[in-house]
């Protein structure tokens, strides 16, 4: 693929060598752009994905289905149904809120501490790059979570193994085959997590102990759907997080100095991950789905319409973030849409830049990036997602 050609089209953008040129285009022409080849409306400068993210007649699922058909009756659609990211209204708020007190009380120094000791005890010995390393950047995160909601240090790899299966249902993607891998694994990560609800009451530090607190306090009485957004807990982390890793990684290999600078002093790591969340974020695009005729920056749309939302081109917006394809540590005011914006800003930023910050560092310091410079990558298939994939 040639870097100094655009994208096919806008989906083909995310694994794309440089799609930031083509998303400068886009933003800088009219708010609201129609594809037709692919029915429907792009978004891609701050201001109008702002515009979409706040309008409520723009739902992050059709109406007429809530659920993915492929996955309607199955384990993964269950938790598909039930997880706050893809509800709107009162089936969002209370849970919402609930996530956001549980996120906010996350010690992140000790998740930082175990995230670096399970980065080193899974990189093993010698050196890590290529398929090792890629499969690295998406275990280590999953594992993390997993170990901060509860699960014995013996189940980590099971748990990643049930999450890579688990996030097929969220392709449009994928095959019959892991379609239905995807609800066996629901299957069992609801049955683990089942378990873990049920002793919690007697271990009131517990994160899961913390959690069913903030849900009672915040009036969600449902425990099956709180179950379902543990699961959509470490779902969130599996590929966002994995992308923000690998993607921190290629900043190390490409950026002028910085890998030199981080191996001086590791200490500014966390920066250069948020920074590499607004100038190279793993997740690219989203959509909303219009509910009912309305208008977005002058442009009228109709119930039925999909807008697609192209955040990694609002992060690199002018008027979003000054000087905005320079790589800068210590940028004033970062605006990230990346995580989002409004009602669905992503509650679990904080904690999934300091993963990623503790994953890189552990490599960082145990030596294994020294040679970044000589990695080479191309990006994981995706229509949304942008996961360098290493081979070398």
């Amino acid at each position: 693929m040639n870097p100094d050609q655009n994208p096919e089209h806008i989906l083909a953008a995310s694994a794309h060598r440089n799609p930031y040129p083509y998303y400068a285009a886009l933003a800088a022409g009219p708010a609201l752009v129609f594809d037709a080849p692919r029915k429907l409306w792009i978004a891609s400068s701050a201001a109008s994905v702002k515009d979409v993210l706040g309008n409520p007649a723009c739902r992050v699922r059709p109406v007429a289905e809530p659920v993915p058909t492929a996955i309607v009756g199955s384990a993964a659609g269950e938790v598909f149904g039930h997880l706050v990211r893809m509800n709107e209204g009162l089936r969002h708020d209370a849970p919402k809120l609930a996530l956001q007190r549980f996120l906010a009380g996350v010690d992140l120094d000790r998740v930082q501490a175990r995230t670096g000791a399970l980065a080193l005890q899974t990189a093993g010995q010698g050196a890590l790059r290529g398929a090792a390393l890629s499969r690295w950047a998406f275990e280590v995160p999953v594992m993390a979570v997993a170990d901060m909601l509860g699960f014995e240090e013996a189940e980590l790899p099971q748990v990643a193994l049930w999450m890579a299966d688990f996030v097929a249902c969220l392709s449009p993607l994928s095959t019959p085959e892991q379609l239905a891998a995807a609800g066996e694994a629901a299957s069992a990560l609801l049955t683990r997590f089942s378990g873990l609800a049920q002793a919690a009451p007697a271990q009131p530090g517990s994160a899961l102990a913390r959690l069913q607190h903030e849900a009672a306090q915040a009036g969600w009485h449902d425990a099956q759907a709180l179950l379902c957004n543990a699961v959509g807990l470490l779902s969130q982390t599996y590929e966002a997080t994995a992308g923000l890793v690998g993607n921190s990684i290629v900043a190390l290999a490409t950026q002028p100095g910085l890998l030199d600078a981080m191996g001086r002093e590791p200490g500014p790591l966390l920066q250069m991950v948020n920074e590499v969340s607004r100038h190279d974020p793993s997740i690219h695009n989203t959509r909303r789905f219009v509910a009912e005729a309305t208008q977005v920056a002058g442009v009228s749309l109709q119930a039925g319409d999909v807008v697609l939302l192209v955040l990694a081109a609002a992060g690199r917006d002018p008027l979003c973030n000054a000087r905005p394809d320079e790589f800068l540590l210590e940028r004033l005011d970062r605006e990230v849409p990346g995580f989002g914006h409004g009602a669905h800003q992503c509650p679990g930023q904080a904690l999934g830049c300091s993963i990623a910050a503790a994953a890189v560092r552990a490599l960082l310091v145990s030596g294994r990036l020294k040679d970044a410079a000589s990695f080479s990558w191309q990006y994981r298939a995706s229509m949304n997602a942008r996961i360098p994939v290493f081979t070398a």
